[in-house]
């Protein structure tokens, strides 16, 4: 599974892009107002960025540092992500509960060093390979490969996705 696209990086009102929590990811006065998932996609990042869902492609990717997704167990941060087109998040870190909701919901997350990689660079992600090739300033940083079961889930689009169309757990 190939992925490409432009990198988004933020920065919070401390001056970093560490701990970019689930409230900056989507706002917690989102969390009830708006039931359609392509309306919370609008919101997308807006507190840190309040025109990103305006500027970002599909496919295009955001890019953090370490303990990104901290501070809820909210579901609707990684789901508004995929309705926003956004194809995957690189960090140093995640925070645990997010990274296991956004694969179950068939969000690619990569860890890597992020250092190298500045907002704009265009960006390709090969996940069976564990390589992503920085094509505007041509250079490669390796990651662990996203195990074989994993990119199942991923191709399936998630957990229950996959559930729905092998009528249970296939991990052949």
């Amino acid at each position: 599974m190939i992925l490409e696209g432009n990198a988004h990086r933020f920065i919070k009102p401390d001056g970093n892009d560490n701990d970019i929590n689930t409230d900056y990811v989507i706002s917690g006065r989102y969390k009830f107002q708006c039931e359609d998932y392509n309306e919370l996609a609008t919101h997308v990042m807006e507190d840190l960025d309040s025109n990103f869902y305006k500027n970002i492609k599909k496919g295009d990717i955001i890019v953090a540092g370490k303990n990104f997704g901290c501070g809820s167990s909210r579901e609707q941060a990684p789901i508004a992500i995929i309705y926003a087109g956004i194809s995957c998040i690189i960090a140093k870190s995640f925070a645990r509960i997010f990274f296991r909701n956004s694969f179950n919901k068939g969000l690619p997350l990569i860890e890597c060093d992020t250092d190298k990689i500045e907002k704009g660079d265009k960006l390709n992600v090969d996940l069976e390979k564990g390589i992503i090739k920085n094509l505007t300033k041509n250079f490669d940083i390796k990651f662990n490969a996203i195990p074989p079961l994993m990119l199942k889930l991923l191709h399936d689009g998630g957990l229950v996705n996959h559930f729905k169309k092998n009528k249970g757990f296939n991990i052949d």
